[in-house]
Formats: structure tokens, sequence, C-alpha cells
């Protein structure tokens, strides 16, 4: 047996403070480590000492090994616990915690090493005789070589990064065409995120569910798996919404792929948490996709129907422990859904979001669970994933899990940033979800790239506009020498009335509010009309009663021109285009192309006097983790190039000049 006195968190966000939540619970001292970016951070704040790592930069601090190793030492840890990313699958850092002496809470430096490089591991699962996608998975990786062999599998193909995971150095092909152009994106992403160019290729399985089995070793020969999850709704190639059990298992098939899985497993001695993910197609055979050398974002699930704690499995089994249950005594209760709350906006491609949070809030409700690394007051970074919270529930069957998730989301709030929460509500209400039907083709078939909402409502409008009147009524109140409450909304003529005018989409929406008598507002907005009047209010929440329906908003207001609202099915930021100051600067033409989020600019693939078509790449810019292609809004003459590849951009940093031409 080991002793774990003091664990050190090597990751940050949601699951660093998942992890202190369990080790604080066994008693564990807790270190959190932390970039510049970060010093303020939730993580921090909820472990029991925090020790700096470094600058913002991914490299100059989560993946600093050195420095890591180092805050090990300074403060008394005698373990790593690496969360999932960053160096959680890094067979070097693995090595380097044993070498030091700490206890690494994760599998051998070995079984990364052969799972963390989707070729070996391929070749591995073959010899173990567990069932592959046909690929190529050889170490000649001339372009040509992969061309070669992605036209000789058959299109469609998928190009793949050896290493790492998460969607990066990722391509779906089908035509042959675009063959090198992806390859050589595959490469530079990859070797960018991994700091390894190494490809394979794989046939890609035509709308196959993606569905993976959670297994689980310890240090005497026992081996066993927890049921499944359902993964594939996916975006990019990253998770959206997972769910366990997986909707079309039978025992028979889930005996099948777990006999599987602990085969993988067992082929290279593994030790902890693992995840073998396999792709099922229609016609229930599956294939081995990878396997994942540590814990998974989606781990909850798990969690919600077997009644365990993987995190404290993962502690005992590094201890020294036998595993707390055997196969036979695992049994699978309910259902569980989990959702990633991301900091994106899907009205623009799901680009990804930075920015204050102003306010977040989800409900505490039965059968609800929410694991975050952000609070309100928090901000959201550009150098780190996008995902800022996952929201889960579970119930004796599907549709009470989908129910009482729906409800959570419904009454949660992320403001200050745009993100996914609409686009979360609007898939759980997919008839195709609620079937049990989603694949891997789900997002793409139904949304294409980028998911908007129809305009607001007058209805919205006026309850906005309402909220809005009030909180400005408040303040002034509150600054006046004495102001009677029974003189609010009252003057000595009839025909008080307060305007609000609000930007929709391109057009600008009055909303006029006119107070009747006995308390409450008639408001005309869109040439309707209607009756609003207050219920109840708090700090962030309001009930208001809408031409007769009461309805609950949570809400927030940010320099007393822009309000926050969000309602069962929308967020809305509301700013009074009254209360702002005149710009002085015109608009930016269609032919100005600027930074569409906080990036590291790679390549620009045009020059000054270049004629370029509307739709051409223009350049690439890396943002919290992926590669973005930056494309011609218009057609037209490069004029000016204001930024060189290599430099850091803040969104809005302009890039070039595009003078149109027609």
């Amino acid at each position: 047996m080991r002793t774990i006195s003091t664990l050190l968190i090597a990751n940050r966000g949601e699951i660093a403070c998942r992890v202190i939540r369990t080790a604080k619970s066994l008693g564990i001292r807790t270190v959190a480590v932390y970039s510049t970016a970060d010093a303020g951070a939730l993580h921090v704040r909820e472990a029991d000492v925090a020790w700096p790592i470094g600058d913002a930069p991914v490299a100059a601090s989560y993946l600093n090994i050195d420095a890591i190793i180092e805050a090990a030492k300074a403060t008394h840890a005698d373990a790593i616990h690496p969360g999932y990313g960053f160096l959680s699958e890094n067979a070097t850092f693995g090595a380097a915690c044993e070498a030091a002496g700490l206890v690494f809470i994760g599998p051998s430096s070995q079984a990364i090493e052969v799972m963390g490089d989707k070729a070996r591991a391929k070749r591995a699962m073959i010899d173990a005789g567990v069932p592959c996608v046909p690929g190529y998975q050889g170490e000649d990786q001339d372009v040509d070589t992969l061309c070669a062999e992605a036209k000789r599998i058959g299109m469609p193909v998928m190009v793949k990064a050896a290493a790492g995971g998460g969607g990066r150095g990722m391509r779906l092909v089908d035509d042959p065409a675009q063959l090198t152009r992806a390859i050589e994106l595959a490469q530079s992403e990859a070797e960018n995120a991994f700091g390894s160019r190494e490809l394979i290729i794989e046939k890609a399985i035509v709308e196959p569910r993606h569905v993976e089995i959670q297994v689980f070793a310890d240090t005497h020969g026992h081996v066993v798996y927890l049921g499944e999850r359902d993964c594939s709704i996916q975006r990019r190639h990253q998770k959206v919404v997972e769910e366990a059990p997986c909707p079309v298992m039978t025992p028979e098939l889930r005996a099948a792929m777990g006999e599987a899985a602990v085969n993988a497993a067992k082929a290279v001695n593994y030790v902890g948490a693992g995840t073998v993910e396999f792709l099922l197609d229609a016609n229930r055979e599956f294939y081995f996709l990878e396997m994942n050398t540590r814990l998974q974002v989606e781990h909850p699930v798990t969690e919600l129907i077997t009644g365990f704690d993987l995190v404290e499995w993962q502690i005992r089994v590094a201890r020294g422990e036998v595993l707390p249950a055997l196969q036979q005594d695992i049994k699978l209760e309910g259902h569980a859904i989990e959702v990633r709350l991301y900091a994106e906006d899907p009205a623009q491609g799901f680009l990804p979001a930075t920015g204050p949070v102003h306010y977040f809030a989800v409900p505490e409700s039965a059968g609800v669970r929410v694991d975050t690394g952000i609070a309100s007051g928090d901000e959201v970074s550009p150098y780190y994933d996008a995902m800022v919270a996952k929201i889960m529930a579970a119930g004796a069957n599907r549709e009470d899990a989908r129910n009482r998730l729906l409800l959570a989301l419904s009454e949660t709030a992320l403001f200050g940033v745009a993100n996914n929460r609409d686009f979360l509500i609007d898939v759980l209400k997919q008839p195709t979800f609620i079937a049990g039907e989603a694949t891997t083709a789900f997002i793409g078939d139904l949304y294409g790239d980028s998911f908007e909402r129809s305009a607001p409502t007058s209805r919205e409008l006026a309850a906005g506009a309402v909220i809005q009147h009030g909180l400005a009524q408040a303040n002034h109140q509150l600054s006046a020498v004495s102001v009677s409450d029974e003189l609010l909304d009252w003057c000595s003529s009839d025909d008080l009335f307060f305007d609000r005018c609000y930007r929709v989409g391109e057009d600008e929406q009055v909303v006029r509010l006119k107070p009747i008598a006995g308390g409450g507002y008639e408001v005309a907005c869109q040439g309707n009309w209607h009756s609003v009047s207050l219920v109840e209010v708090d700090d962030a929440t309001v009930t208001l009663e809408v031409d007769g329906l009461s309805e609950r908003f949570v809400f927030t207001e940010v320099d007393q021109t822009t309000l926050w609202l969000a309602s069962n099915n929308r967020t809305l930021a509301l700013t009074d285009e009254m209360l702002l100051p005149p710009e002085s600067a015109e608009a930016a033409a269609g032919g100005t192309v600027m930074a569409p989020m906080h990036g590291l600019l790679l390549s620009v693939d045009v020059s000054v006097g270049d004629r370029v078509e509307q739709g051409q790449r223009l350049a690439v810019l890396e943002a919290m983790k992926m590669q973005h292609e930056i494309k011609a809004s218009v057609a037209g003459v490069v004029g000016e190039i204001a930024a060189a590849p290599g430099q850091q951009l803040g969104a809005g940093d302009l890039m070039l000049q595009i003078e149109e031409q027609s």
C-alpha cells in the first residue's frame, strides 16, 4: 500500500474542481497549480494550497512538466492527478512522476505510450483480436503515401492524428481532390497540439454511433467494465451530449463490447481508469476506435447509474487497493444524460467566446448534478478549452432524465459570454434525440455549421423592457433624496410613457411602456400590445405576468445599459441603444477582416495586391486548441495586411483589408 496524503492536480477548470472535491472527502490535502491567466480561478480558490507554474500559454504552464514536478516537491505532494487533456495521456509525464518518486494517478507510462499512439494502439488491438476499422497505421508518413493509402481504402476516410484526441488533427474527407490539403492541415494541427505530425487513415463508418466502454483495472489482476456511454452527438468530433446507457444497447451487445474492452486493457497490462471507444454501425457491428488512458469528461453519467465515484476508485487503485467492486457487483440502474456547456457562439459557426462571466447559476434540484470550473465574476480565458461546465441529470428512465435536464437548462443562466445553452435545449427537444436515434451525423444533418434562434418576439422584448425599466427606477430612487414608492410611474398628465430601443439583427425595435392604474404596464412593440405586471423579484430572478401568463426570468444588468435575460428556452442580451454614447468611428466595411477571437496567427495565405474570391481562405488562426480558417466574405483585392504569422491577436484585431470589387 502506498500513502497519498497530499494530491496535486495537474489541471484546471471543472476537472480540477471535481478531483479536489473527492480528494477532500477522503481527507487528502489538495494542491492546485495555475498559470498567470488562472491566478483567481475557481480551482485555485477551492484547493488547500495553490502554486504558480508559468505564463498563460499551455506550453509555459499546464504542459510544463518540470514546473509541475517542482510544484509537487515544493508543496510536499506525494501524488499527482492529471485530470484529462493537457498531460493526462503523456507518457513522458507519467515517467517523470515515477522518477521523482510521485504516485501518478493513471496507468503506466508504457500503457500510455502504446494507447496514446493511435497507430500503435490499433496494431496492438488487431493482435489482441479486438475488432478494428480498416485503415492505414504505418510508419511511412509521406503525404503521397498517405494519399495513396486513403485512395486504396476508399472514400470517405478519416484522417486522424496518431497522438492526442479531442477532435484535433482530425478531418473527414470524401473527395480525393481534398486529400492533400486535409492531410497537411491535420499534420499541422497535430504537431501544434501534440508535438507529433504522425497520422493514421481509417475508413469512415457512415453515420455510426460512438459508444465507449468504461474499464477499470487494479494491480491485483482484476479488470472490469462499468457499462457504456453513448457519445454520438458530436460537433467537429467533439462530444456535446453523452448518456448512459446507450439507447440501443442489448445485454448481449453490452457483454460483447465489455469483453472486447477488457481484452484491450489486458493487452497493455492496464491499471486504473480507461475508456475503450468503439464505432457501432447500423448492423450492430462494432469497431475499436481508440483507448483513452485517463478519466473521460463524461465519466459522471457512469457514476450516476452505477453509484460509484470513479475518482475515488482512481485514488484507491493508485494506493494499491483492490477494486471497490468486481464485475458481478456492478449493476446499472436508471439513465443519465450530460450536456457540455461551452462558451461559444452557435450563430457564428460555434466560434469560441471569451470574456467576463457576469452571472452563472444552475438550479439545485433532484437528480441534477453540475461540474464546473467557473463562478459569477470569473472570466473565460482565450488560452484554454471553451467548455465551462457539465450539466447532468439522472432518472429512473431516459425520459425522466431528459425532462429533468431540460428543466435544469431552462433555469440555467450564463451571462457575459456567448454560449450554447439555447442550442443544448433545442437538441434535447429534437424528435430524433427523444427517440434515441441520434448518430454522429445528428448535429451536421440537423443544424449544419451553425445554430441561430429566431428573432426575439414582441412578448420577450416587452418583458425585457419592463425589467430594465424597473431596475432603472430602483437605481434612481436610491440616488434620490426622498421619493415615495407611490410616486413611481406617476405623472399629473395621463400620457406618461417610457421608451426603450433595442437592436434586433439589423433593425432597431422601439418598445414603449405606458403605466396603467393599479400597477403594471401596457407595452407596445412591433405593432403588438402586451399587458405586463410584476409578480415577484429578487436579486437574480423575476416573475412577470405577461398577457395573463406567469413566467420566470433570470436576469442581470451590465452598466445599466445591457440587460441579460434568460427565459425557459432563450438567452437575450438587450442593450438600450438610447443609453449608448454616439459612435465616432464608421462601421467596418465588408472588406475589413478582423480576428473573430483571441488566438495565434499561424499563416497568412495572401499578399497585398492579390485578387481574392468570396469564400477563399485568407489565413489560419489557432484558438482554444483548434485551427480556424479565416475566409473572405467579399471578393476584391488585398489592400493591406495588418498582422503577421506568429502574432497573438485579440478578438476584433485588424488582420487585413480587402478593397471590394464587383
